[in-house]
């Protein structure tokens, strides 16, 4: 069973910098693609980054160029490095993962498995 941790969640001011990580239990080296998205009050669960069984990357326009996706130890880490930090950005951040093709995707229904989710505040 995959099982899925975020962490390093936080208050930070716009500008500012934070690192999420997510360690996954129940993976299989390179079996599953894996992603981050988010979910803020009201609004519909989205993609942020996602890297597929290649370790190839995909980043929303929005996420291009201030966040980081990556992955060590044979896929069971996962971090998201996000720099440049605007109010925007807060959301509660959720780790995924899932294993239907080769290829990872944005859209939330490709993902069979999820964290708990981590808050991040961006305050202006």
């Amino acid at each position: 069973q995959v099982q899925l941790v975020e962490s390093g969640g936080g208050s930070v001011q716009a500008g500012g910098s934070l690192t999420l990580s997510c360690e996954a239990s129940g993976i299989t080296y390179r079996r599953y693609y894996m992603g981050w998205f988010r979910q803020a009050p009201g609004k519909e669960r989205e993609g942020v980054a996602c890297v597929d069984r290649y370790g190839l990357f995909k980043y929303t326009s929005s996420a291009q160029g201030r966040f980081t996706i990556s992955q060590y130890n044979d896929d069971k880490t996962l971090n998201l490095q996000m720099n440049s930090l605007k109010p925007d950005d807060t959301a509660m951040y959720y780790c995924a993962a899932g294993d239907d093709g080769d290829w990872c995707s944005l859209f939330r229904q490709d993902y069979t498995y999820w964290g708990q989710g981590t808050q991040v505040t961006v305050s202006s």
